[in-house]
């Protein structure tokens, strides 16, 4: 690892090379999240049905720039979120385990899962503003509208115009279940890459590079999807809703469950694994790169200039 600003800065450069290529399927997983919002089963509307289906009629209707709604937004919060998780996470385990084992080096499951946990709850509420004025753009639409539809120029015009109407509250609306969200996703996502790295290195003798960063990449995404998403299905509501729909995580989830039944909890699964596989794969695979870009950086700035001989 580089030192924590540059594992920072590398996190984040690599979260928005990821996000630049699966924003799209972020967008149809929203909109799927929302459609037949409180609705019974029956009355709920189709107008997405998964993630190429979604992507077709969005493009079809807005063109790309629908598609694309709310990317300045994914950006900043990719920046946050994956800077403190990729930033944090690693001094954080390092002085757990030489606190609690007496060996900075040594893993433990129990101490990585809590440190992916904090730094990226530490990341979500950073962040949580900006992903709620993404969550309000991506779900924005003149053609089929689904949920509670909000009309933002921009990003900036859709912070203000929140700020306006309901001061700093109301730009974090929301940030309990984004914690939740990034907090069981983060528990999972670098200790099982890290995991299924050592046991890729150790079973099947698989040499550091490209194979061994996407393989693992692979399995931590599939885990982050199933463990993170019906929290994010609460989360994509609460920063859609408009006035006091839901009083809070549980509150939604109990008015979700009843209405729609359990399953609605884990709609637009199939437009989030899509998004999630590519986004891990490629936000770790270039974490890897950009860190050791940015450690080498650090060694050319930080290490003193050789003392020249007389």
């Amino acid at each position: 690892m580089s030192t924590t600003a540059g594992a920072f800065i590398a996190g984040g450069i690599a979260a928005c090379g990821a996000v630049t290529a699966t924003h799209p399927f972020e967008t149809v997983k929203i909109r799927m999240q929302l459609q037949g919002e409180l609705q019974t089963k029956g009355h709920q509307p189709h107008h997405y049905r998964g993630p190429l289906h979604g992507v077709s009629v969005i493009v079809r209707n807005e063109g790309i720039r629908g598609i694309y709604r709310g990317i300045g937004c994914a950006y900043i919060y990719q920046v946050l979120l994956n800077g403190c998780r990729l930033g944090f996470y690693e001094p954080m385990r390092a002085g757990l385990a030489k606190l609690m084992l007496n060996d900075a080096a040594k893993q433990n499951l129990g101490i990585n899962m809590f440190c992916g946990a904090a730094s990226g709850i530490m990341g979500a509420a950073a962040g949580s503003p900006f992903f709620l004025v993404k969550t309000r753009l991506q779900s924005f639409s003149p053609f089929l509208p689904v949920g509670t539809q909000h009309r933002y120029r921009n990003a900036l015009d859709g912070l203000s115009q929140i700020f306006r109407a309901e001061g700093v509250r109301g730009l974090y609306r929301g940030v309990g279940a984004a914690m939740i969200r990034t907090g069981f996703g983060s528990s999972v996502q670098l200790p099982t890459y890290f995991f299924a790295k050592r046991r890729l290195q150790k079973h099947l003798g698989m040499e550091e590079g490209a194979p061994l960063h996407l393989a693992s990449s692979t399995a931590s995404g599939f885990v982050v999807c199933v463990v993170m998403h019906p929290p994010d299905t609460i989360m994509s509501r609460l920063y859609n809703q408009n006035g006091n729909l839901y009083k809070g995580v549980f509150d939604c989830l109990a008015k979700t469950i009843k209405t729609e039944g359990f399953f609605a909890i884990y709609k637009g699964v199939f437009p989030h694994l899509a998004r999630i596989l590519p986004h891990t794969i490629l936000t770790l695979s270039l974490a890897e790169q950009t860190n050791k870009l940015m450690k080498k950086l650090e060694e050319r700035i930080l290490s003193p200039p050789e003392t020249q001989s007389i």
